[in-house]
């Protein structure tokens, strides 16, 4: 059984399955300590903390790390919200850009919450059949709550019976 079912069979996708869906399916996210904390009908939250195995030469954590944190975010909203209709999607990222304010270390959390944006769009794309692009962006604040990076990510579904 693949996650997709079991997640349709369960009808209830949670931050304990996604964080054992890492394990196995994004090993160098779990590596470097990409963990979604919160997952709800509202908002997904990742963290990420710096350790020798996620740092770059500069003593804080890899800009790369932090766009894979950042993009869980999104995704994991995307699917927990695909998921929890009859159609089935395909989703993709087409691109990214991000602004980086300060120095990544500690605790990183990021969120993204940009539900209403995201549930107007499966809407349209299940009305349609056609694919549907859109911009997610996930926040990311360190333990004293200060903006460590935004990440912006443009996002791409379609129903897959729509698909040729």
């Amino acid at each position: 059984m693949y996650l997709n079912d079991i997640i349709k069979f369960t009808m209830k996708l949670s931050a304990k399955q996604l964080n054992r869906f890492i394990i196995f399916k994004l090993p160098s996210a779990y590596l470097c300590g990409v963990r979604v904390f919160k997952l709800d009908n509202t908002l997904c939250s990742t963290t990420v903390k710096f350790k020798w195995m996620n740092q770059n030469p500069f003593k804080s954590i890899y800009f790369a790390v932090l766009a894979m944190a950042a993009e869980l975010s999104t995704g994991a909203l995307v699917l927990k919200k695909t998921n929890s209709t009859e159609a089935k999607f395909s989703t993709l990222v087409v691109g990214m850009n991000a602004q980086f304010s300060k120095k990544a270390v500690g605790k990183i959390t990021f969120t993204c919450a940009d539900v209403h944006q995201l549930d107007d769009c499966i809407k349209t794309a299940i009305k349609t059949k056609e694919g549907v692009a859109f911009t997610l962006t996930s926040t990311g604040v360190d333990e004293a709550g200060d903006e460590v990076a935004k990440f912006n990510f443009n996002w791409s579904i379609k129903t897959k019976e729509s698909l040729s």
